[in-house]
């Protein structure tokens, strides 16, 4: 698919991106931000793997907006599909039987691994986690959920204290019932390990020790990334997952991944748990089940855990549960997915384009400290110095502390390449769909690039 720019007369159209950013500055509130220190792009138009602004430039988007168009801008055969729904049923309470929804979930069912086949739909993924922190909590009576440090579960009341990373800082009450512990990490382990059994052998250790001392008869649930996002990308060591939920089926703990992120096929997989052979109790989702086209996310429910609200009303609920355009978009995206085979070419994609081309990058810039990832979903770790693995920038950098990752942001965007950065992180996460040639594009402008982080390195 060749993207397309808006055309016109230059003037005109640099009038209109004027307006659009002056309406944006008056009148619209930004997450994340403050509010008088940002200056949002004004965007015309998207198509596959691009999107552009008024004046013409184009971006190749390997941020995939927040990493959720997994089929990229505007696929045909979504946007006809939100369309043909329009026309013919637009809405209905969820307390209806509607087709759509019922083939939503079905799909859905048909990809989640084990006994998950009843799915809770909801607005996107912290609404999800709301919901499954809910359904552990009266499915055990217990109140008590862990989590991580290195871990984003979302904005609101529980999802934003799950949290683990500063984000939560501004918004953590201490008292709603969450306590963290250390994820596996070896790059930058917490238990000084060596190797990645040695790194997964003391992280469940860990876990374990956690668990003994909070009480397991107090806790509802552990819940992880599958593949941690936003903090990392760090895929976790073999036999970690499966440890998890060893510790869960032994003290009577629901265990929930979180595969907001890592989802329909980010991976290279339908969920990142196949890739070790993993069943949780609960799955939220989100962000590519419709590749964002129409807001959407949802809990995928084990058997046991329905069974709790067979007889007992499930307290929880949406008015938007279940969107018939949502859900028509997430029927099309799915089926597209299949018909096109996205989830096989983002395996391909990690396995023999991204993944060997980030490592020969790595080989030749020494403010590359790590490569690591699978499918279309990887991170480099940025560092002023490769021996001693001291971050670009500090931690939770802010102002002048944060120039160098600011630097490297704005090379990429000045050469066309929209990135994902996070504190001394580039995350590579483009559309799962995009084309090799694109994907090589967008890595050798990523390559340029870094350069410019190369001069804050201790080697510069």
């Amino acid at each position: 698919m060749t993207p397309h720019v808006t055309t016109g007369n230059p003037a005109d159209l640099a009038a209109t991106g004027a307006a659009v950013k002056a309406a944006d500055r008056a009148h619209v509130f930004h997450s994340w931000s403050a509010q008088a220190l940002i200056d949002p792009l004004a965007v015309a138009g998207a198509e596959g793997s691009y999107f552009w602004d008024y004046d013409g430039h184009r971006y190749l988007d390997f941020a995939s907006q927040l990493v959720n168009t997994n089929i990229g801008h505007q696929h045909p055969k979504v946007v006809a599909a939100i369309q043909e729904q329009a026309a013919r049923l637009c809405t209905l309470a969820p307390g209806f039987a509607v087709d759509v929804r019922s083939e939503a979930a079905r799909l859905i069912a048909e990809r989640t691994p084990g006994d998950l086949d009843k799915v809770f739909f909801t607005n996107g993924g912290a609404e999800a986690v709301e919901n499954a922190v809910r359904m552990a909590r009266l499915h055990t009576g217990r109140q008590k959920v862990l989590s991580t440090y290195r871990s984003y579960h979302g904005a609101t009341a529980a999802a934003i204290n799950l949290t683990g990373d500063p984000r939560r800082w501004p918004s953590d009450t201490a008292a709603a019932g969450v306590v963290h512990f250390w994820g596996p990490f070896l790059y930058r382990s917490p238990f000084h390990a060596t190797t990645e059994a040695e790194e997964c052998e003391r992280a469940l250790a860990h876990l374990a020790d956690t668990i003994a001392f909070e009480g397991p008869a107090t806790i509802a649930a552990i819940i992880l990334e599958s593949v941690p996002g936003t903090a990392g990308i760090m895929t976790p060591p073999a036999g970690y997952l499966a440890g998890v939920r060893e510790l869960c089926d032994r003290h009577g703990i629901v265990f929930v991944l979180d595969e907001v992120m890592s989802g329909f096929g980010r991976t290279g997989k339908w969920f990142a748990a196949q890739h070790w052979d993993v069943t949780p109790d609960l799955i939220t989702f989100a962000k590519g089940v419709n590749s964002g086209y129409v807001p959407l996310g949802g809990v995928a429910i084990s058997a046991a855990i329905a069974e709790t609200f067979a007889t007992r009303p499930y307290p929880g609920g949406l008015t938007y549960s279940g969107h018939p355009l949502a859900c028509a978009a997430a029927v099309a995206t799915i089926n597209t997915m299949e018909e096109e085979g996205v989830v096989e070419h983002a395996a391909h994609l990690g396995a023999n384009v991204i993944g060997p081309a980030l490592t020969e990058i790595a080989e030749r810039h020494p403010s590359v400290g790590e490569v690591r990832g699978l499918g279309a979903f990887w991170a480099l770790e940025l560092v002023r110095d490769k021996e001693t693995r001291e971050p670009l920038v500090p931690y939770n950098a802010a102002g002048a502390d944060n120039a160098p990752m600011a630097e490297f942001a704005a090379a990429c965007k000045a050469s066309g390449l929209w990135p994902f950065v996070n504190m001394n992180r580039t995350h590579v996460v483009p559309p799962c769909n995009i084309t090799e040639a694109e994907a090589k594009e967008g890595l050798a402008l990523l390559d340029e690039a870094l350069t410019v982080a190369d001069r804050h390195t201790t080697s510069a």
